[in-house]
């Protein structure tokens, strides 16, 4: 099997029969679960979650003071990884959750990936066993670590790791340790490093924070007109509907077709997929665009990925390719809204929503119809 039909579209159906997914979906940077809508909400956090991230980040100041630039997404994108903002449990109006979510036992038996055994240190009161430690809570604090950083911050008087609210107080209070500037992607970095001594956990963090954050952030629309206008303003009212591989056409959404390189089915689902999504814009224009993300890196005006995502203007396609600079291994592709989003029919699993433009992997440039 050639290297283009291997690794044929992720994120956009393809015509290809029996395709496996390229360096499993990039080492499962790509997940077929999540994802941000607009308006600053995100369609895969609780209401209830999303309460805890926002009140944490303004709660912050008063434990530290000199920290700065602490935001819900960067909240969301550490209990995104360490626990998918406790979707299953049940989060009471106090913000209790229930189950009590607990991460592995530690004590260096192997079991999940751990080789070192780490002592009971507050005799099973947060992690529910005195024969070791195990993480706890949406933010999976040591039992330790949370002795440290633990706060009240629902106003119940105690700190408790199991408590959306607190846990992401004590979230809060840990990343902002030593008076950081979280604006600053250095501090950030260092600040997630420190909750986790991985460079591919810091990476994963990193991309759903940025996520998350242009989810917060309308794009300017005022100065758009014509064209530009018509097929962007098509794109954003598209918001909200569900991922459908293969699905979408010039009419609208539509069902899809079995299956995506990850298994997952669009035949009962009634949406788009990512090149479905430019497809129906584009035709409010009166541009017919072929349904596959490679095939329309084709039209237009092609911008290379070299000039960078600066040279892009609202209504380009945006490309992302697994070898940049080979157009045959195009996986997905987007509209761009300006300042750095897009509109973005991602992957199974999420909604069409708005997206930075480095949400994606492999970056493969722009193509401009209008």
């Amino acid at each position: 099997m050639g290297v283009a039909l291997l690794f044929a579209a992720v994120c956009c159906a393809a015509p290809v029969s029996n395709a496996i997914s390229a360096y499993v979906a990039l080492k499962n940077g790509i997940q077929d679960d999540g994802g941000i809508a607009d308006g600053g909400t995100a369609a895969d956090i609780p209401a209830r979650m999303l309460t805890a991230y926002k009140k944490a980040a303004q709660q912050v100041g008063t434990y530290r003071p000199r920290c700065q630039g602490m935001h819900w997404p960067i909240l969301a994108g550490i209990a995104k990884v360490e626990s998918n903002h406790a979707i299953g449990r049940n989060i009471a109006d106090n913000g209790d959750i229930r189950p009590k979510i607990y991460g592995v036992l530690l004590n260096g038996s192997g079991t999940g990936g751990n080789t070192t055994a780490f002592p009971d240190t507050d005799h099973g009161k947060w992690d529910g066993t005195s024969q070791g430690e195990r993480a706890v809570g949406p933010f999976q604090f040591m039992p330790s670590t949370w002795e440290s950083a633990g706060e009240d911050g629902n106003g119940d008087k105690i700190a408790d790791p199991h408590n959306a609210d607190d846990a992401a107080l004590g979230a809060a209070i840990y990343l902002c340790g030593g008076g950081r500037d979280l604006t600053k992607r250095a501090h950030l970095k260092a600040a997630i490093w420190q909750y986790n001594h991985s460079g591919e956990y810091v990476a994963n963090v990193l991309g759903w924070i940025d996520q998350y954050t242009a989810a917060a952030k309308e794009p300017d629309l005022k100065n758009l007109s014509g064209k530009v206008r018509t097929v962007i303003d098509a794109a954003l009212s598209q918001r909200g509907v569900p991922y459908s591989w293969g699905g979408g056409n010039t009419s609208g959404k539509s069902y899809g077709i079995c299956c995506s390189p990850s298994g997952k089915s669009g035949a009962t689902i009634k949406g788009f997929d990512c090149s479905g999504l430019t497809m129906y814009a584009y035709a409010q224009a009166g541009i017919r665009l072929p349904h596959t993300a490679a095939a329309q890196a084709g039209a237009g005006r092609r911008i290379p990925a070299s000039l960078g995502t600066g040279a892009l203007r609202p209504g380009d396609l945006v490309f992302y390719a697994y070898a940049p600079g080979r157009d045959s291994t195009i996986y997905h592709v987007g509209i761009y809204a300006g300042s750095g989003q897009m509109i973005n029919a991602a992957r199974p699993g999420t909604v069409v929503r708005l997206d930075s433009v480095n949400a994606m992997s492999g970056y493969a440039g722009g193509a401009r119809l209008l």
